[in-house]
């Protein structure tokens, strides 16, 4: 029997198993590597930061998923890749082979080196935030301090406007007695770089409404780590470290940050039968890291393995990934409200843009909740 790795719990991965739910793919093993059972929807990650949602309201629970779809789950990521061989190394030290791999491993951060007395969240993977968050909130509670709470985001992208403006209103009504500081840095001398220029200045009154500090322009500096008491590291997304690493990742084209080189059809151009979508994955025009990207290659990537996995009897020829020009931003500012903002020019604000977002965020998640009995967890390759 032929066998299809699936590694990394991502948004296209998701919609893998759901359509190989409802028809799956014949004399095929299917199986998934991924460290996390849940895996956090990224769009309402914000929400959960601030408390509008609960955890388990905002995952995809992929053992579900796999056993739906009759796949078998691995506790474990990707340690060493030998492309050549068609092997993985798992960081459990087990060796897993396969006929096609298909990667959907997000992307990471690495905050700076050095100790802090800060307290450092990043922003990625979010399936880690989970467990960091947690704790702060409970030490939050415990703490009988107060004395000013200094919480700086070091990131001018979206991911730092969002996080900083949801964390601090969380701990703000946790504990409204004690005042918490905000600050926003940023390398760029733009907050929101390639954001149309009305959804900045909604953006820039929404740090102000919420008495955050901005400082464009500035570098991270070590003595920031030092005058704050918690750090959200959100700047650009990196490759993970077996990608970075030529002896981990084998003679895998990627490009100079490690990020696996695809082609239209969402195939390695070294390896045609490893696929990759998501932020793992780059074109030579490379496309912004953001979410929307990976889940339109969802169902791209679905008939592509259908089609190479079953080719005689599908007889399609593979999808080409068309990726959105313009598309449709939502940006939580964590009081009931949002700004929606489409190509360069059209942007606008309120309450009817967060429930528009909540709409569509709710909707995506809820379609991979199917009937399931018990979680096919496997620790074996």
């Amino acid at each position: 029997m032929r066998r299809l790795v699936l590694a990394g719990a991502g948004h296209a991965h998701a919609q893998v198993l759901l359509a190989w739910a409802q028809s799956p793919p014949p004399d095929v093993e299917l199986v998934l590597v991924s460290p996390h059972a849940l895996a956090p929807y990224s769009g309402m990650v914000p929400g959960w930061l601030a408390g509008t949602y609960a955890f388990d309201e905002i995952v995809i629970d992929f053992p579900r998923l796999c056993h739906a779809a009759g796949a078998r789950w691995i506790a474990s990521s990707i340690a060493r890749l030998d492309p050549d061989a068609r092997t993985l190394q798992l960081d459990n030290g087990e060796s897993l082979s396969y006929d096609w791999l298909s990667l959907n491993i997000g992307s990471t951060l690495t905050p700076p080196p050095g100790e802090f007395a800060s307290r450092f969240l990043s922003m990625r993977p979010l399936a880690n935030l989970h467990t960091d968050y947690d704790q702060l909130l409970d030490d939050w509670c415990g703490d009988r301090s107060n004395r000013p709470f200094r919480v700086t985001a070091v990131g001018g992208g979206a991911a730092g406007f969002e996080s900083v403006l949801a964390v601090l209103r969380r701990l703000r009504t946790l504990r409204p007695e004690r005042r918490v500081e905000g600050c926003l840095m940023a390398r760029s001398t733009e907050l929101l770089p390639g954001y149309p220029r009305a959804a900045r200045r909604k953006a820039l009154q929404a740090l102000r409404d919420a008495d955050v500090r901005l400082q464009l322009g500035a570098d991270w500096c070590d003595s920031v780590g030092h005058s704050s008491d918690l750090v959200l590291w959100a700047t650009g997304a990196q490759a993970h470290a077996w990608q970075r690493r030529p002896e981990l990742r084998g003679n895998l084209a990627v490009s100079g940050e490690g990020y696996v080189l695809i082609d239209a059809n969402l195939r390695s151009l070294s390896h045609p039968n490893i696929f990759a979508s998501g932020d793992c994955a780059q074109w030579r025009t490379p496309l912004p890291k953001a979410g929307v990207y990976a889940v339109r290659m969802g169902p791209v990537l679905t008939h592509n393995l259908g089609a190479v996995m079953n080719a005689a009897l599908s007889g399609s020829a593979p999808q080409a990934y068309r990726p959105q020009r313009v598309f449709l931003s939502l940006l939580a500012t964590a009081d009931g409200s949002a700004i929606a903002s489409r190509g360069t020019f059209f942007s606008l604000s309120g309450r009817w843009a967060w429930r528009l977002k909540e709409h569509i965020d709710r909707g995506f998640v809820k379609r991979f909740a199917p009937a399931a009995s018990h979680p096919t967890l496997d620790h074996s390759a």
